[in-house]
């Protein structure tokens, strides 16, 4: 990344890796990287693991075999948002060509701590750090690229979903997990409110060192999708009985409806 664009980024990155600290992310353990994302060895945050397992299961067993399908038996796949590369690191393993890539970088939670999975790769993974709307790849270079927990962080979702279809090959898909979903816009600003509170209350800050659009509904996806000719289809991955019946309880207490995750999935190039 150029200097200046990772200067844009510094507090960002200030705040992003205090937070993710403080809620005992990484770890020293080599274990606990290999075990992602069905186990958190450090039992600091299981239900968000036990929600990215499922996810990755659901992507694994339902939309990857139909990607096959369209395109390669061993896929080419950039993950947007790597994190600590646990995503790529589950699809190297079964055999396909993942491409991490994430602004963050650092070795407990960044694109650094992938180095813990040459313990079970043969060779890692490539690795860039970079951010959404500006990726250092060619046109066309992907079979799919998966927004991995991340397309919320975009400061403009139109931009940062044209530079991802720009990637993707002609009969490649577009796949967005894990960000949160509401019906209402004022569902989202309702959720915004009360989490910048909540940070400023638990860190002193309220974590917006960017302008990051947070969340999706339905009429933000579609209003991405129309100029690039995409047609997203929505999945809907079991998360157990207690998360299904959240919404119920939100209505019975009188409370905001609450997040849902879905994935959203968007073939390039194919009407």
């Amino acid at each position: 990344m150029p200097s200046e664009r990772l200067q844009y980024f510094d507090r960002f990155l200030m705040e992003y890796q205090f937070v993710r600290a403080s809620e005992g992310r990484g770890s020293d353990d080599p274990d606990y990287y290999l075990a992602l994302p069905f186990r958190d060895l450090t039992g600091r945050n299981p239900r968000q693991w036990a929600i990215r397992a499922h996810t990755f299961r659901y992507i694994e067993r339902k939309i990857i075999p139909d990607l096959q399908e369209r395109t390669e038996p061993r896929l080419r796949l950039l993950d947007l948002g790597a994190g600590n590369g646990w995503l790529s690191y589950r699809l190297a393993l079964r055999g396909h060509f993942p491409v991490a890539a994430d602004i963050s970088v650092n070795s407990r939670d960044g694109l650094g701590a992938a180095t813990h999975y040459l313990a079970e790769l043969p060779s890692l993974f490539p690795r860039f750090q970079a951010e959404l709307d500006r990726l250092p790849f060619g046109d066309a270079q992907f079979d799919g690229v998966i927004f991995n927990a991340s397309f919320h962080y975009s400061e403009n979702y139109s931009r940062t979903l044209a530079e991802a279809v720009r990637c993707v090959r002609q009969g490649g898909m577009i796949l967005i997990a894990d960000t949160a979903t509401y019906r209402t816009e004022g569902s989202g600003k309702k959720m915004l409110e009360e989490r910048r509170a909540s940070f400023i209350k638990r860190f002193g800050f309220p974590s917006d060192g960017l302008k990051s659009l947070e969340y999706l509904t339905s009429e933000r996806l579609e209003a991405m999708a129309h100029p690039l000719d995409l047609t997203w289809e929505t999945h809907r991955p079991s998360y157990g009985f207690r998360w299904a019946m959240r919404p119920w309880l939100a209505r019975l207490t009188g409370r905001r409806e609450p997040s849902q995750f879905c994935i959203y999935t968007a073939l390039v190039g194919v009407k």
